[in-house]
C-alpha cells in the first residue's frame, strides 16, 4: 500500500510537469516503497484505458499552420510543403495527443517543409475508422500499430506502402530477428517499421494471496508458477472466501492475448504452427486446459466482459487475478486508480513445463499507399527521424512505456518498475499474429470461449473453433 501511494504521487507529479511542458524491484527484493517509475513517468501524460481505449478520436490538436522554413538543418526552404496525417492506436502514451505533439515538435523544427497532424484512435472504434477511411479513399499517411494489422490485414489487402528500403539502414540491421520476421509478409515485403515491443503477462493481488496463504505457490524471484500450483492457489483463495478469483473474459477480442496465453500455457498447447500458415488450437492440450478452467471453483467465464473490464474489476479489488496485464496497465492504474490499495504483483502464466511462453506485442509505423509518392517519401522521412536518431528513438520508446526493438543502452536506467517488468521479455514466445485470417480467428476465439463457458464440452468447442476458421478461409491442423 505504501508503494502504491508513493508511486501515485511521483507519477502524477511528473505527469503534471510533462503536461505543462506540452502546453507552451524484483518481487522479493527490498521494500515496495523503494520502487520508482523513473523515466517512464517522466514521459507519461495520459496512459490509456486498459482495454486499449485511447482518446475519443476527435479532430487532431496538432501544431497549427506551417512552420517557418528558415533556419532548419533538415529543412529545405524551397521545398513544396507536405501535409501528413498520423493516426495512432493507444500504444502507451502514443495514444495521447499531448505526448505525441511533444514528440512532433522536434521533427517540425528539423523538417519545416513537413507538417504532421495527429488523430488518436482507440481499440473500440479505431478499426472501423480505418475501414471507413479505406472505403472513402481518405486514408491517413502514417499509422502506428502492430503486424497483425499492418502486415496481416491491411498489408495483405494491398493497402500499405512497401517499406523495404527503410530496412537497409544501420539501425534496422540491429533490430532483433524475431521482430524483423513479424514485419514482412510471406513474400518478404515489409509493411511495418517497428518502434517498441513488450510481453503481456498476468497479475495477482498480493494481499489476497497472502491472506489465503497462497504466496507459497509462486516463485517470487522468477515471477513464475506451475499449473499444479496455480490450481492450488485458486483453491486456497476460493476456500478463504474469495469466490470470484478470476474471470475468463470473452465478450469480444479486447485483451484476448491474455486468454490465449492462459489456455495454451497450462498444458503446453499452441495456437499456430511454426510456419504461421495454420491454426493448431484444436488439440488435446488446449482441450485439457479449457476443461480445467471449466471445473475450477473460483474461475468464471464472463461473456459480458472484455480485457479492460477485467482490469477494472481487478483494480477495484473484486478479483484476485488479472489475465490482461502488462507494464502499461500498471502505470495506468497508478495514475488513474487512486483507490487501488493493494500490490499488483506481475506474473508469467502458469505452465506444466516450467517454461512460460508469453504473448508478445510489437508496434511500429506503417504507411498507407495513397498513390502520392511525395507524401510517402515524407512519411518515410518521419519514420527515419523517429527511429534512427538515438535520442529521438529513446523518446519514442519511452513514450510507449515499452521496450526497444534493438539494443539501446540505459533507456530505463535506475527504473525499478521497468526493470521488474523487463524480466518477462525473456519469456516472449512466438509472434503468431501474422498468420493468415487473423482478424476472423480472433472472433472465433472469443466465440469458442463463450461456448465453453456455457458448458459445451471443451473438445466440441474447439471443433467449432476450427469450423469457424475454415469457413472464414483460414487453415487448421
Amino acid at each position: 500500500m505504501r508503494r502504491r501511494t508513493i508511486w501515485t504521487a511521483a507519477v502524477c507529479l511528473l505527469t503534471a510537469c510533462v503536461l505543462g511542458a506540452c502546453s507552451g524491484g524484483s518481487g522479493s527484493g527490498g521494500s515496495p516503497a523503494q520502487r520508482n517509475p523513473g523515466s517512464v513517468a517522466g514521459e507519461t501524460t495520459d496512459p490509456q484505458k486498459a482495454d486499449g481505449q485511447g482518446q475519443d478520436g476527435g479532430q487532431p490538436d496538432g501544431e497549427n499552420g506551417q512552420a517557418d522554413a528558415s533556419g532548419s538543418a533538415g529543412g529545405d526552404a524551397a521545398a513544396e510543403p507536405v501535409e501528413l496525417t498520423l493516426w495512432t492506436y493507444p500504444v502507451g502514451n502514443w495514444g495521447s495527443q499531448s505526448s505525441v505533439s511533444a514528440l512532433l515538435s522536434g521533427f517540425h523544427r528539423e523538417y519545416p517543409q513537413y507538417h504532421v497532424t495527429v488523430k488518436c484512435l482507440d481499440y473500440t472504434t479505431g478499426d472501423a475508422e480505418i475501414e471507413e477511411a479505406i472505403e472513402s479513399g481518405q486514408l491517413p499517411d502514417l499509422v502506428l500499430e502492430g503486424p497483425e494489422r499492418l502486415v496481416a490485414n491491411w498489408g495483405s489487402r494491398g493497402k500499405m506502402a512497401d517499406l523495404s528500403d527503410l530496412w537497409e539502414s544501420e539501425q534496422a540491421g540491429q533490430i532483433y530477428p524475431e521482430v524483423r520476421e513479424a514485419c514482412h509478409d510471406a513474400n518478404g515485403v515489409y509493411y511495418e517499421f517497428p518502434v517498441c515491443m513488450t510481453t503481456h503477462c498476468m497479475a495477482i493481488n498480493r494481499e489476497m494471496f497472502e491472506a489465503a496463504d497462497a504466496m507459497q505457490y509462486i516463485d517470487e524471484e522468477t515471477h513464475t508458477w506451475t499449473t499444479e500450483n496455480f490450481v492450488k492457489a485458486v483453491e486456497a483463495l476460493y476456500a478463504s472466501g474469495q469466490e470470484r478469483v478470476a474471470v475468463v473474459y470473452c465478450g469480444g477480442q479486447g485483451g484476448d492475448q491474455g486468454t490465449r496465453a492462459l489456455v495454451t500455457n497450462l498444458y503446453s498447447g499452441t495456437f499456430t504452427n511454426e510456419e504461421h500458415t495454420a491454426y493448431t488450437v484444436d488439440s488435446e492440450e488446449n482441450a485439457r486446459a479449457l476443461t480445467l478452467l471449466q471445473d475450477l471453483d473460483g474461475i468464471e467465464f464472463a461473456p459480458d466482459l472484455v480485457g479492460g473490464d477485467e482490469v477494472n474489476l481487478f483494480g477495484s479489488g473484486e478479483l484476485a487475478m488479472a489475465f490482461c496485464w502488462n507494464v502499461s496497465m500498471e502505470i495506468q492504474q497508478i495514475i488513474n486508480n487512486q483507490d487501488m490499495s493493494f500490490d499488483a504483483f506481475p506474473m508469467a502464466f502458469p505452465t506444466d513445463s516450467g517454461d512460460p511462453s508469453l504473448q508478445g506485442g510489437i508496434w511500429g509505423f506503417g504507411i498507407f499507399d495513397n498513390g502520392d509518392e511525395a507524401r510517402i517519401e515524407a512519411a518515410k522521412e518521419f519514420i527515419r527521424y523517429m527511429t534512427e536518431d538515438e535520442t529521438e528513438y529513446k523518446r519514442a520508446v519511452q513514450t510507449s512505456t515499452y521496450w526497444p526493438v534493438r539494443d539501446v543502452e540505459g533507456i530505463y536506467a535506475n527504473d525499478e518498475l521497468m526493470t521488474e517488468y523487463g524480466m518477462f521479455m525473456k519469456y516472449m514466445g512466438d509472434f503468431y499474429q501474422v498468420t493468415p485470417g487473423w482478424a476472423d480467428v480472433r472472433t472465433a476465439w472469443w466465440n469458442m470461449l463463450q461456448k465453453a463457458g456455457e458448458g459445451m464440452d471443451a473438445a466440441e468447442a474447439l471443433e467449432a473453433f476450427d469450423e469457424a476458421v475454415v469457413q472464414a478461409g483460414g487453415a487448421v491442423e
